[in-house]
């Protein structure tokens, strides 16, 4: 790797971090925690590529990137942001970064990148861009966008591309995962914002209802959501609005149409639900919305989020104990961000402290699940419980690994009878497998992380990502011989 970077970061580690390895690649590097330093750099024409932080002490990275530009059109720029919301990398993507990477990021991907961007400077003949207007301020949308999560950062690197082209979109995913919030995100956040916007349901589709909601979105947008619960005069209604649309006299002020789906619309066409010609002519571009229990390590800040703004709507300040946090964390979640909003805001009204407790955690689980939690914590895949009549005691230690976690595992099913165990086993699994190996592994290394990352296998930043994650602190001491 060869040129020079301007790190802009108020992080003192993650500049030295960067610094040592763009240095061990071979490049120079210039440093700085200010905002007005990065730019001073680039109007004096240093630098290769940029790197900034968004939030700085004096200003915003992504706000500055339009001034950067103009300087230097052809200066490549990757953003690195704590705030991982869909509104971050969207402005992100307006103001033509070369790359967005959310925080904690991986070392070896923004390496990379690091790379793609300086061996891909354009040369001299290239043509230069025109300089672009200031990003707007784009407005949240009502439930947070927020997700560090690899799959919701693809899905908003996603929404980012095609905000503004002029394709239909499919929003799939299951109930409660934040598909109309999406949905109206590619209206509010685009070039059609202030223009009309509709929403049509099943129990809304006459042809006097899609008349007047074609001309209320005139050059906006229209929202069909679950078009497979739309009966068949409904579907060939919609039919011929899109067709009119897109062949009609006023297609220059068609609306752009954005429909929800379960999470598999194709199993809806293949069932008769959904009209073949109509899902062929919504699916432009299909954006698949993860569940709540494949991103467990976005539960938590979205929790806090939540439990923020219901402050800010005049509900007591309330914030999760460490208790609360592990037992809200462990939940499967079968209704999804709506239902982690609808429990925040019934803790935020109910707790009797600032801190929501173990037991008002329990309390507000059950009451979600149907049924009363026992008084204890509840029963984990790996932790020992009470033996019931008829099972085997655990192998002794000696025993093969694999041996002792299948008989936990047996036990665990065991205990759930008839029924099975809830939803999400497998990430509950090897979390509680997590938790104990970076425990003994930092203990035999005596605290030395950089040791036991190479004990494991795994590379530090990871490391240290899953650390805080679980909250494990580290020690650092000398090693007994």
């Amino acid at each position: 790797m060869d040129g020079t970077v301007l790190i802009a970061d108020d992080d003192r580690t993650i500049r030295t971090v960067l610094t040592q390895a763009l240095t061990r690649a071979g490049c120079r590097v210039h440093a700085t925690g200010s905002l007005a330093q990065l730019l001073k750099w680039v109007e004096e024409g240093r630098g290769d590529l940029v790197i900034t932080d968004v939030m700085m002490p004096d200003g915003n990275g992504i706000d500055r990137i339009p001034a950067i530009r103009e300087a230097r059109p052809d200066l490549p720029v990757i953003v690195i942001s704590a705030q991982n919301t869909i509104v971050t990398a969207i402005r992100a993507t307006e103001a033509e970064a070369f790359e967005y990477l959310p925080k904690p990021f991986d070392l070896p991907d923004l390496m990379s990148k690091a790379n793609q961007a300086l061996s891909r400077r354009p040369r001299k003949s290239d043509p230069i861009p025109e300089p672009l207007p200031a990003p707007r301020e784009a407005a949240d949308p009502a439930m947070p966008l927020i997700g560090h999560a690899p799959s919701m950062q693809a899905l908003f690197r996603m929404v980012a591309r095609v905000l503004n082209a002029d394709l239909p979109v499919i929003i799939a995913g299951e109930a409660g995962v934040g598909k109309t919030t999406i949905a109206r995100s590619f209206h509010e956040l685009s070039d059609r914002r202030d223009r009309g916007l509709a929403i049509l349901t099943s129990s809304d589709a006459t042809e006097e209802a899609i008349a007047r909601a074609a001309d209320k979105a005139r050059g906006g947008t229209i929202i069909i959501e679950n078009p497979a619960g739309f009966d068949a005069g409904a579907q060939a209604r919609l039919i011929g609005l899109i067709e009119t649309m897109e062949a009609g006299p006023d297609r220059a002020h068609a609306p752009r149409i954005v429909a929800t789906t379960g999470s598999d619309p194709q199993a809806d066409v293949a069932a008769g639900r959904l009209r073949s010609d109509l899902y062929y002519r919504l699916a432009g571009v299909t954006v698949s919305v993860p569940p709540l229990r494949a991103r467990v390590d976005d539960i938590l800040p979205l929790a806090a989020h939540l439990l923020a703004r219901a402050a800010a709507q005049g509900l007591p300040e309330r914030l999760l104990s460490d208790d609360a946090a592990a037992m809200l964390r462990a939940h499967a979640f079968p209704g999804n961000v709506r239902e982690l909003e609808n429990m925040m805001r019934r803790l935020a009204l109910t707790a009797s402290g600032p801190a929501i407790s173990t037991a008002e955690m329990r309390e507000a689980l059950s009451q979600q699940s149907g049924h009363r939690a026992p008084a204890s914590a509840p029963v984990s895949a790996m932790t020992p419980a009470p033996e019931p009549a008829g099972v085997v005691s655990l192998p002794q230690v000696g025993s093969r690994l694999s041996d002792s976690v299948e008989a936990h595992l047996q036990r665990y099913f065991d205990l759930h009878g008839d029924a099975l165990p809830p939803p999400g086993l497998y990430d509950r699994i090897l979390r509680e497998v997590e938790r104990p190996l970076l425990q003994v592994a930092l203990d035999a290394t005596g605290g030395n992380q950089l040791r036991c990352a190479d004990l494991l296998g795994i590379n530090r930043n990871t490391l240290r990502k899953k650390l805080t994650e679980l909250n494990i602190e580290v020690t650092r001491r000398r090693k007994l011989m």
